[in-house]
Parts: C-alpha cells; sequence; structure tokens
C-alpha cells in the first residue's frame, strides 16, 4: 500500500499538489510575485500550504515541490505541517513560496474566498471533495447520471499581474488534469 510504502497516509492533498505544480508550469505568470514595482517569475515551483495550529495559520513552504512525485509531496507535506503544528518549522521554511494552496475541505467547507499570500500573486482554495450526482458522458455516447467525486476550486490572484483569463486557463487546466486522473506513475504503479 501507498502508506506502507512511503510512510503517510494518501490524502487528495497530494493529488492536488502534483495537478498545481503541473498547471503553474504550463501558466507561469500565477508563479510569480511581486515586491514593489518589482515582478519576479519564478523557475521553481515552491509550494505554500496552509496548515491551522493552536497558533493560528502558518504557511510552510515545501520548496521545489514541481520535482517531487506522489510519495515525495506527500512526504514533504505531512512533515511541514507535523512539525509546524509541533512548533517546530524554521522561519526559513515559513518563506520563499511562490503559490499557496489553502485546503479549508479538510474542515468540511464546501468553498471559500482565500486571501494571497503576498508577495505571491495567487493562491488555491480546496474545498471539501464531496459525492454529488453529476452528467456525465455513458459508454453510449450519451448523457447518463453518475455519482462522483466533486470539489470546488477558489482562486483568487492579483490583477496586476494575472489577468481573468489566465486565471481561468490555469483553473481549466488544473481541471482537466484532475478529471483525466492517470496519476498511476506518479503512486509508482
Amino acid at each position: 500500500s501507498f502508506e506502507a510504502r512511503e510512510g503517510v497516509k494518501l490524502t487528495f492533498l497530494p493529488f492536488f499538489a502534483i495537478a498545481v505544480c503541473e498547471a503553474l508550469k504550463q501558466h507561469p505568470v500565477l508563479n510569480s510575485s511581486v515586491e514593489g514595482d518589482q515582478i519576479t517569475y519564478h523557475n521553481a515551483e515552491h509550494l505554500a500550504v496552509a496548515v491551522d495550529t493552536d497558533r493560528g495559520l502558518l504557511v510552510p513552504v515545501v520548496k521545489d515541490a514541481g520535482d517531487l512525485n506522489m510519495g515525495g509531496i506527500a512526504r514533504k507535506i505531512s512533515e511541514v505541517a507535523a512539525r509546524t503544528r509541533e512548533n517546530k518549522i524554521t522561519p526559513d521554511e515559513l518563506g520563499g513560496g511562490t503559490f499557496t494552496i489553502t485546503n479549508t475541505g479538510s474542515r468540511g467547507a464546501l468553498f471559500d474566498t482565500p486571501i494571497i499570500n503576498q508577495p505571491q500573486v495567487a493562491i488555491l482554495g480546496l474545498g471539501a471533495v464531496v459525492k454529488r450526482p453529476m452528467v456525465v458522458k455513458g459508454a453510449d455516447g450519451g448523457e447518463t447520471i453518475a455519482i462522483r467525486s466533486m470539489v470546488y476550486l477558489a482562486l483568487s490572484y492579483d490583477h496586476r499581474v494575472v489577468d481573468g483569463a489566465d486565471a481561468a486557463r490555469f483553473l481549466v487546466t488544473l481541471k482537466e488534469r484532475l478529471e483525466e486522473g492517470r496519476f498511476e506513475s506518479d503512486l509508482g504503479l
């Protein structure tokens, strides 16, 4: 099993993290930051992940997340989240993110409106993954109703750098990647 091999439970979050990193590579304007009049386009995906702690929300960073496979990203997220909750994270690990994911769905929320973690230019809010009746293409090519997992993705972005069309393209890339699945190679299957 994944947990036996990787040492951590497999949740939905690593799937979203892999898909986000892939989408950032295709839409690099969302993997940028603004400080003063300077816009910096980053060539690595340093994924910041919001973590709920007794001291409030903290956002540790998984450096070079785009270079990790599913096991690597699952381990790194689990590790930095645990160290953040235990107050063992270092200040350097709380900075340098290029894009943030906040997973309010882990607390049962369907939707949120996340606030950008500046100087980053975008943040993705993940709602709860829930089963819903959906219209899908049937085996005969017609439409049918089936139960599918669904999630709301809320993207907040800085219009000084990212326009609505860029944001929409990013979200469509993310949606298509999640819907197509094909995470077998990421899972080592």
